[in-house]
């Protein structure tokens, strides 16, 4: 059978995903309930097949790339975790400094996926810097399935301290201009939320399809939001009332935006839960958003 298409795969195939991405469900459970999508000459092997991450043919901007200088280094988080690895890319041909942006991956660490949103960034006129919360369990593995293991043994709050950390570094960056926002996805989406919350000086935060803060906890935000959202992501909007009622009560600024017929994950162009047109848009928005909050 021909490589399955995303109009292919019954939405219950994304609904068991979403639940095995987030370590809900074993591998052996997620494959156990895909056998029942597994009809019509769909086998359960070209529906895995589908599922995962293709990070060979979905690169939108080469390491090289005339337009940025990109490489890693390690910056000092101590209310974290100790030493943190990060891709950090600056935009060439610029003249003056530039704002920054901190880029938080999802719950797998810092994969080609996100390295290749970190390098969007600077070519969109913003320092980037993308830090990998497994850097102290070894960094990055290599495939998400290891990555999602290693990053469950980490505390996620001090994985929170690590992305503060990154906030500093790029704030006090020789080129950039002071001013810094945050953009995440996913676990990043709510690190994103939690980043307004602790920083009273972060320039503004875009969560994407990410977890919300308590009542108490938004009370202390003071930065401007832009939330992106996918319409079928039922887990993630089921807490967007109250978070859109507490935001509203403390009058701080947002805007949300909900895309018909996706997914959670839907930024992510690796996976069948890419939206490309949804994509496109929030990131045109996000990017629109940062311009005006951070220039």
């Amino acid at each position: 059978m021909n490589e399955l298409k995303k109009e292919d795969i019954d939405q219950g195939v994304f609904d068991l995903y979403d639940a095995y991405a987030h370590n809900k469900l074993e591998r052996r459970q997620f494959i156990e309930k895909l056998s029942v999508y597994a009809v019509g000459g769909i086998t359960v092997a070209a529906l895995m097949s589908a599922m995962m991450p293709n990070y060979l043919d979905t690169r939108t901007i080469k390491s090289d790339d005339p337009r940025l200088a990109s490489d890693y280094i390690m910056y000092d988080s101590p209310k974290g975790g100790g030493k943190i690895k990060g891709l950090l890319s600056t935009p060439t041909g610029t003249s003056g400094k530039v704002p920054g942006v901190v880029v938080v991956h999802e719950n797998r660490g810092l994969n080609p996926y996100i390295e290749d949103v970190g390098r969007r960034t600077a070519v969109a006129g913003f320092i980037s810097m993308a830090p990998d919360a497994l850097t102290p369990l070894g960094g990055y593995p290599g495939n998400d399935d290891e990555g999602r293991e290693m990053q469950s043994k980490r505390n996620r709050d001090e994985m929170l301290e690590d992305f503060i950390a990154a906030y500093e570094y790029l704030k006090a960056h020789p080129d950039c201009n002071g001013k810094v926002g945050v953009v995440g996805f996913c676990f990043g989406g709510w690190i994103s939320n939690m980043m307004a919350v602790r920083i009273p000086t972060l320039n503004a935060s875009v969560p994407f399809y990410g977890g919300q803060p308590t009542a108490e906890e938004t009370v202390k935000i003071k930065s401007p939001l832009m939330l992106q959202f996918g319409e079928l992501d039922e887990r993630v909007n089921a807490g967007w009332p109250d978070y859109e009622k507490a935001l509203d009560a403390n009058n701080v600024e947002n805007q949300a935006f909900f895309y018909p017929g996706a997914n959670h994950g839907f930024h992510n162009n690796t996976t069948p839960r890419y939206d490309e047109a949804a994509a496109t848009l929030a990131w045109d928005r996000t990017i629109g958003f940062f311009k005006e909050k951070l220039g």
